[in-house]
């Protein structure tokens, strides 16, 4: 559907380097990375609105490099919005609609199909300047869809909204994706959306693609020491890999490689870690050491555990029950355990 070769600009402080990206039909395509990586210059490229030093674009397996926006057959919602303040919410959704040939009617009718399925029939009339941050995007989607596009392009759609209009974005977003077959393509910073909402995702670092393929498999098996960090893997060690073994020298660890040849660098999630009040009775478990807590970081249900082993830090994550119950806080001495299979290589 969307298909991007080797898309490169040179801007005074930043560049994009030969980015080769691939959104199949009627796919959902996050564009992932942190502020500055090259994530909105890869949307506004593909919309017509950013400029294109070289490389190509091509939308249904006709290129549309050089193309005006208009022409481009692409809606696009924007983080803040962007929506006309001297026109109505049924007029800001109906703008696209001027130049279409379709008759009178049947745009009056989608319009109005679009109010209800978003929810914003009752501001019809309102004037947009009045509406909350969840409102007016819910009318910026309408309008971006008010056109039919063949892709819809979402830049950093819910990240200005409060928690709860941000949960309801995010699940109608969903359910139009699957009801109107749209092909998506989405720029975050949030990981958490990512997996919520796309099938596949490309991970940008400094203008470069670091990883790209279905999300699940970046989240599970990073490419890269800054994709890991990226998808939450906060434990990353160096390993030295060969004739199918691996050793991590700075935990005191062997085992076989997984099929990963010559692995650089091995990888734990924080959930993964096990914390253990005392020795097991059964200590020649693989992967078992002594730590201490550093300290401990509170996000609610649960906390993240600063651990230091020998010259190393470990993160690991629990309930807060679970650490409330074995009276666990920062100095005490406790059990590491690190089950084998959860140990990724790359």
């Amino acid at each position: 559907m969307i298909r991007i070769e080797q898309l490169s600009m040179d801007l005074a402080d930043f560049s994009l380097n030969n980015v080769d990206i691939h959104v199949r039909e009627g796919e959902f395509f996050a564009l992932l990375g942190p502020t500055g990586a090259g994530k909105t210059l890869i949307l506004e490229s593909v919309a017509g609105v950013g400029p294109v030093h070289s490389g190509r674009i091509f939308l249904d397996g006709v290129e549309i490099t050089r193309l005006p926006p208009e022409r481009r057959g692409v809606g696009i919602v924007y983080q803040d919005a962007g929506l006309f303040p001297h026109l109505s919410v049924e007029k800001n959704i109906a703008y696209g609609l001027r130049y279409q040939k379709r008759p009178g009617k049947k745009r009056l009718d989608w319009v109005k199909w679009l109010m209800e399925r978003l929810g914003i029939a009752p501001l019809a009339g309102r004037s947009v300047e009045n509406l909350s941050g969840g409102e007016k995007q819910r009318v910026a989607l309408a309008r971006a869809l008010s056109v039919k596009p063949r892709v819809l392009l979402l830049d950093e759609p819910l990240s200005a909204l409060d928690p709860a209009f941000r949960e309801d974005l995010r699940n109608l977003l969903k359910e139009l994706h699957s009801q109107l077959s749209l092909t998506c393509l989405m720029v975050t910073h949030d990981f958490s959306e990512a997996l919520f909402l796309s099938q596949r995702a490309a991970v940008l670092n400094k203008g470069g693609v670091e990883q790209c393929g279905g999300v699940k498999d970046i989240f599970n098996r990073p490419a890269s020491p800054f994709v890991a960090h990226f998808v939450g893997m906060k434990n990353v060690f160096p390993a030295c890999g060969e004739n199918g073994q691996v050793r991590v020298d700075c935990l005191n660890l062997s085992m076989p490689s997984n099929g990963c040849p010559k692995p650089k660098y091995a990888a734990v999630r924080p959930e993964h870690l096990l914390l253990l009040e005392q020795k097991p009775v059964q200590d020649n478990k693989f992967g078992l050491f002594p730590a201490e807590i550093r300290g401990m970081v509170d996000y609610g249900i649960f906390c993240e555990v600063l651990l230091d082993y020998q010259d190393q830090t470990l993160v690991a994550a629990a309930a807060k029950s679970a650490l409330l119950s074995m009276g666990l806080d920062a100095g005490a001495q406790v059990w590491v355990e690190i089950p084998q299979d959860r140990i990724h290589f790359f």
